[in-house]
Parts: C-alpha cells; sequence; structure tokens
C-alpha cells in the first residue's frame, strides 16, 4: 500500500489520476472547496479530503503536519494545481502576476520543500511536479504563464539532484494543451484550443502516463511526441523556432 497525496484534486486530470490508482493505495486528496472534494472523492476507500488554500504558506505548512500526523509518511506527492491566462504581456496586473505565481510556483516550491524533508529523513519518496510545454517552449501570450512553469521546471531540477543520494526522485511533468477546464479560464474563446486540436490531449492519456512512472526514476514526461519532438529542435536551433513561433505557430 502506497500513501499518494494530490493538489488541485477537482481538476480534470487529478480526477483521471485517481481513477488509475489502486484502491488499496491511501489518498490524500487537496483543494479549495471541501464539498466539492468530498462529492468527488466521498465513495472512493482510503481517501481523505482536505481543504487548503495553497496561496497561503501557513496553510500549507498545516496541511503537511496534517498529513504526516495522520499517515506517518509519504510516497508519493503530486503537485498538479495550477491554472493559465493567455493574455498579452502588457495587459496583465501586477497582482494578476504574483496570484499566478502564488498557485502554479509558489505553492509547488513549498510542498515540495516540507514535503522532500519528509522523503529524505524516511530515505524514500516520489515528487511529482505537474509543469507544461509552456514552461520548456514558451509563446506569445503565455508570458507569465511560460515563466511560472519555467520556474517550476528549474526548480525541480535543481531539486532533483539535490535529493537523489536520498533515494527521493523528482519528476517535471511537461503536457501540451489538454482537453479540461483550464481553458475555460485561459482561453474562454475556445480558439486557441480549437486551432491546436491536433496537438491537443486527453487528460486519460496523460494519467495513464503519470500513474505508469509512479516509483520511477524519470526525469521528465514530455507529450505528445511531437510538441517533444518541437523542444529538441527549439533547443538546437533557437533563432528559427522564434522565427517559426511567431510567423507559423503562433496559434493564440
Amino acid at each position: 500500500m502506497r500513501t499518494i497525496a494530490i493538489t488541485g484534486a477537482t481538476g480534470g486530470l487529478a480526477q483521471e489520476i485517481v481513477k488509475r490508482l489502486s484502491a488499496d493505495d491511501q489518498l490524500i486528496v487537496m483543494g479549495r472547496n471541501q464539498q466539492r472534494l468530498e462529492k468527488l472523492y466521498g465513495v472512493r476507500p482510503k481517501t481523505s479530503c482536505l481543504q487548503v488554500d495553497i496561496t497561503d504558506d501557513h496553510a500549507i505548512e498545516q496541511a503537511v503536519a496534517t498529513i504526516y500526523q495522520q499517515f506517518g509518511q509519504l510516497d508519493v506527492f503530486i503537485n498538479n494545481a495550477g491554472y493559465g491566462d493567455f493574455s498579452t504581456y502588457d495587459a496583465y496586473e501586477t497582482s494578476q502576476i504574483r496570484q499566478m505565481f502564488e498557485v502554479n510556483t509558489f505553492a509547488t516550491m513549498t510542498f515540495s520543500r516540507l514535503i522532500g524533508q519528509h522523503m529524505a529523513e524516511q530515505g524514500h519518496g516520489h515528487i511529482i511536479n505537474i509543469a507544461s510545454m509552456a514552461g520548456l517552449i514558451a509563446s506569445s501570450k503565455s508570458s507569465v504563464y511560460s515563466a511560472s512553469k519555467f520556474a517550476v521546471i528549474g526548480f525541480s531540477n535543481a531539486l532533483r539532484l539535490e535529493l537523489a543520494e536520498k533515494n527521493v526522485f523528482v519528476t517535471t511533468v511537461n503536457p501540451g494543451p489538454i482537453a479540461t477546464h483550464f481553458f475555460d479560464t485561459a482561453d474562454p474563446s475556445g480558439q486557441y484550443l480549437r486551432s491546436v486540436e491536433k496537438f491537443t490531449l486527453q487528460p486519460e492519456q496523460v494519467a495513464e502516463k503519470i500513474v505508469a512512472n509512479i516509483g520511477r526514476s524519470k526525469r521528465e514526461l514530455n507529450m505528445p511526441f511531437t510538441l517533444a519532438t518541437a523542444h529538441k529542435l527549439y533547443t538546437l536551433f533557437p533563432t528559427i523556432s522564434d522565427f517559426l513561433a511567431r510567423k507559423v505557430f503562433n496559434y493564440k
């Protein structure tokens, strides 16, 4: 039996991940809305619903303390909470930028730091941080979102090195667009999602790959294959890639 915790548990990807976990796994699902959590997971055995405001450092510290008091240890922690907003760089208020970093970046860093300390002490564990292809390949109208995910990837890469000798794995998951309610906020018109339909992943696909790699020393999961290949080309030919991103593949 494993003990697994996941943030942003009311999201579409999280729900698909949970469906694929063993019924023997002890699960802690976290989100802002307790009623919504209980509605989604109340009938699942060995499941604890934990309401937490991940923009509040003290609330995160309390949540981590509660988990370890009740369950003793964590084997897997999945930082899944996040959101996007595809606006031009000059359309943001400073408060909006800070808010996105609070959710997408700082919460992930705080959870990873606190959980990583516990996992290092117990001598094993797996931290999975859901980032984005936008954190590997920036595009127009995603300046703040991309920055928040670039930061998650950079932090995770360093954390992986620091925890390697403690038998604690750190994996970043970098999917392209996923057909979930994420785009209700990021792309209310639906225009972007329609334009990238050929690259769009189903949450079931991403969840399947994440669950299959739990407990494995996997550095990162980049998907779909087409965007993973594009990232390699982006790294090798940055000037050409920038031109193509502006003139050919600018879907926003």
